[in-house]
């Protein structure tokens, strides 16, 4: 198998076979001449079944993941309602991690428990506490790692193991890491989900989701699924996305480089009560992301000394990291999750602390990334 690199630029992005062009065309068609009735040209005939442009990004995706099936969707909630939609039933139990994502906590609470669906937030790295979470009706395990936004890290190989223990199916939520970083179903998940918004499109200029698996029958379903709810990207957005992987690899080295530096200073910083970086030593799932990712991401989070009101005034302090949800851009970007990504887990088990700050650490020039930061941790501290 080619490196990782190589499969980000070339999988999935022959040379066009009519005019030899490099780069995959936007086939900005809604829908295909067929050779008699039924007869389709390469399978395709309307493009939200399925459409050439967001075939190649398909291909790619599942080169990147190691998985034999990638599905594009419009957003990762697209490709998240989908998947457990097509996974769950009235009656069937979810356990998700104890601080999932919003939106997903939203999508589950809010859209499927009144489907009959039930669920259980866990920390997922604590094993006898998952164990003791499944039922005989869990049919999903949710694993984020690292989470959003408390960067916690569950080892998924032994999350892997209970799950099938328990029948449940286990999909990881790679958004975090990435392709490049981590490897999931490597380890024993069944799908993987990103938000392709994220670290796979990498440029701020588009929205997407997917799904990857190595199992044909849940693709299958997947796919029809897909195809009867139209939750497909359109070819622009799947070629953005295309464009953007290529650079994945340069972009996730830079990334992770910055965040190691922001996480250094604010370990040392009076105004800053905690951090939460896999990648430092004292983090408490450090052994675990050093064994199954290849660096530790661009994500930093941290607690402020002086609770909500501190921790908005840093938010509201620096000039380059910008005040903006989303993540995994080239630019940085700063947010209060409690009050901005999260605000939906508000009052529930999920809820975040006040004094957290979450940081996307863009592939600016460090020093300048430090020094921003810093004069805004300055006038807390002062």
């Amino acid at each position: 198998m080619h490196g990782f690199s190589t499969r980000a630029i070339h999988a999935g992005q022959e040379p066009d076979p009519t005019t030899g062009a490099v780069i995959v065309p936007i086939h900005a068609t809604s829908t295909f001449a067929q050779d008699g009735v039924g007869g389709t040209r390469g399978g395709y005939e309307y493009s939200r079944s399925a459409n050439p442009t967001r075939t190649a990004l398909q291909e790619c995706l599942a080169a990147l993941e190691g998985g034999r099936h990638a599905l594009a969707f419009g957003s990762g909630m697209g490709a998240s309602d989908v998947l457990l939609r097509t996974l769950l039933r009235p009656g069937d139990h979810v356990v998700l991690p104890h601080d999932a994502y919003g939106g997903t906590f939203r999508l589950v609470d809010k859209v499927l428990v009144p489907w009959g669906v039930e669920y259980t937030p866990v920390d997922l790295a604590d094993v006898a506490a998952l164990r003791a979470a499944m039922r005989p009706e869990t049919s999903v395990v949710w694993c984020e790692t690292p989470t959003n936004p408390l960067l916690g890290i569950a080892d998924i190989t032994a999350v892997a193991e209970i799950a099938h223990g328990g029948g449940a199916r286990l999909v990881v939520d790679n958004t975090f890491a990435s392709p490049y970083l981590q490897q999931p179903l490597a380890l024993g998940a069944d799908v993987v989900l990103h938000s392709t918004t994220k670290y796979v499109g990498g440029h701020s200029d588009v929205v997407g989701g997917a799904l990857v698996t190595g199992d044909a029958e849940l693709a299958e379903r997947l796919t029809f699924a897909q195809n009867a709810t139209g939750s497909v990207p359109g070819p622009f957005d799947a070629w953005l996305t295309l464009r953007g992987v290529k650079t994945l690899a340069v972009r996730m080295e830079r990334h992770c480089d910055n965040a190691e530096r922001i996480a250094e200073l604010l370990a040392r910083h009076p105004a800053v009560e905690q951090v939460l970086y896999p990648g430092l030593p004292e983090h408490p799932g450090h052994e675990v992301a050093a064994k199954q990712m290849r660096r530790f991401g661009g994500m930093v989070s941290f607690m402020v000394r002086g609770g909500r009101e501190a921790a908005l005034r840093v938010c509201a302090g620096t000039q380059l990291f910008i005040l903006a949800e989303s993540l995994g851009g080239v630019e940085s970007l700063i947010e209060h999750p409690g009050a901005m990504t999260h605000m939906s887990v508000a009052g529930s088990a999920l809820e975040v602390p006040d004094a957290l700050v979450r940081l996307s650490v863009g592939i600016e020039d460090v020093e300048d990334l430090v020094e921003d930061l810093r004069t805004a941790l300055d006038a807390v501290a002062d």
